[in-house]
């Protein structure tokens, strides 16, 4: 079996699959839960000056079967002194020595910052995570993803803690930005051993029309919160990709964002993560699905002969590309499998009302008909089917030589003499 020990930016730990700063981290009596349950580190919930939290604090988005799609909470760091948290971090660090303790933290002054940094190393933490992420009622403050938000400000924080702390320094990062890789440089700046991302994303996950107030209602009223979960992923992984992608970005990254499935962790690692931070899925299914995680990372490695996940760290970023790098001449088109499919025509209304009106209606047959001719093979077809791999995208064409927009002719800037390789 490959072998899962995780050294991330000097950290331990048993594996990759460490728990998010969040509401399961929140005490030490779960944060030993998930260490007997076998996860291998854990990123304590933000301490700061202890807040006073309302109620509610979370809602979601469900589509159709699925459950909690999206999460949105509006609850803030530590209601807790820093003296209790500390106390149970230090029975955990002792109780699970081998395991990595992250203490998240999240303050306004120098001073502040610094006495957290000594009180934590003194009680054995492993490193450090500073929250500037969090999207509400902390950043009203001039915390959270106001901090995250401004790259100097991000850079002069992250400096305060580095001239100091002795372990190592994660930078959480917001999504909130329209360019991730600027905060991220900020931190590599202000001497981050490595960052983390994505903290939540600014959102209103619905109204209740009875009453037309907006969730979660704290008395009729409500505040835009943080949404993570499964349906954040897409995001997460874009924003990974351009920050491992950035050529003088050079940290390591803790990938975070709507992971649930061992599958999903495989993603984010190919993409550039060196570990995973979950939560809502967590908040969901509980402690326990970090097995089912282990087992099928273990059995991906093993299956691409591969020892340790950082084989498998940012092999697929480096496929990302931009747009005019992609080949013009590449063409597919869809192919229907007659013997699976089910005669629904679903793939007919969506390319005929919502595509290319490349799909045929055969009068008497079961099976519509795909117009070689006109298909763009744009794949919509194959996404709306409801049959695994009933329609498929074919390659078609001979051995045309690779073309990007760059040297295309109706490229405006296009010049024969000074064309792209």
């Amino acid at each position: 079996m490959a072998d899962l020990k995780t050294n991330f930016a000097g950290i331990e730990s048993p594996n990759p699959f460490w728990l998010a700063s969040a509401p399961p981290t929140n005490t030490g009596y779960q944060v030993m839960n998930a260490f007997r349950a076998g996860w291998g580190g854990a990123v304590w919930k933000t301490l700061g000056k202890p807040i006073v939290n309302v109620s509610s604090r979370y809602s979601a988005v469900s589509y159709k079967n699925s459950k909690m799609m999206g999460l949105n909470n509006i609850e803030l760091i530590t209601d807790r002194s820093l003296e209790v948290n500390l106390k149970e971090m230090k029975e955990v660090k002792e109780k699970f020595p081998k395991h990595a303790l992250i203490a998240s933290m999240m303050f306004e002054t120098k001073e502040e910052w610094h006495d957290c940094v000594k009180r934590c190393e003194d009680i054995g933490i492993d490193g450090f995570e500073l929250n500037f992420g969090c999207p509400h009622g902390m950043c009203e403050r001039g915390m959270g993803s106001a901090v995250g938000q401004n790259p100097d400000v991000c850079e002069k924080i992250t400096s305060w803690v580095t001239e100091i702390a002795k372990k190592p320094v994660i930078v959480k990062l917001t999504p909130n930005v329209t360019d991730i890789t600027k905060p991220a440089l900020a931190a590599q700046r202000g001497g981050a051993n490595a960052v983390s991302l994505i903290n939540t994303i600014n959102s209103v996950t619905g109204i209740n029309l009875d009453t037309m107030e907006p969730n979660p209602s704290v008395n009729g009223l409500s505040t835009h919160g943080g949404y993570c979960g499964p349906a954040v992923k897409p995001i997460a992984l874009n924003m990974l990709a351009e920050v491992k992608n950035h050529p003088d970005f050079h940290l390591p990254i803790s990938g975070i964002g709507g992971i649930e499935t061992w599958q999903d962790s495989v993603e984010f690692f190919l993409m550039g993560a060196s570990t995973v931070q979950v939560c809502t899925a967590v908040m969901h299914y509980g402690f326990r699905i970090v097995g089912d995680l282990k087992e099928g990372l273990n059995e991906y490695l093993d299956s691409h002969n591969m020892k340790k996940v950082s084989d498998l760290t940012g092999i697929t970023a480096k496929k990302l590309r931009k747009w005019d790098e992609l080949d013009l001449n590449y063409k597919i088109i869809a192919k229907i499998n007659s013997e699976t499919c089910i005669g629904c025509q679903l793939c007919y209304i969506a390319c005929e009302d919502g595509a290319h009106q490349s799909i045929a209606l055969i009068p008497g047959a079961r099976v519509p008909k795909i117009k070689e001719d006109t298909c763009v093979g744009c794949n919509l077809c194959s996404l709306v089917c409801p049959v695994e791999n009933c329609i498929t995208m074919i390659p078609i064409g001979g051995s045309k030589p690779r073309l990007v927009w760059a040297n295309h002719p109706k490229n405006p800037d296009y010049d024969t003499k000074l064309v792209r390789k």
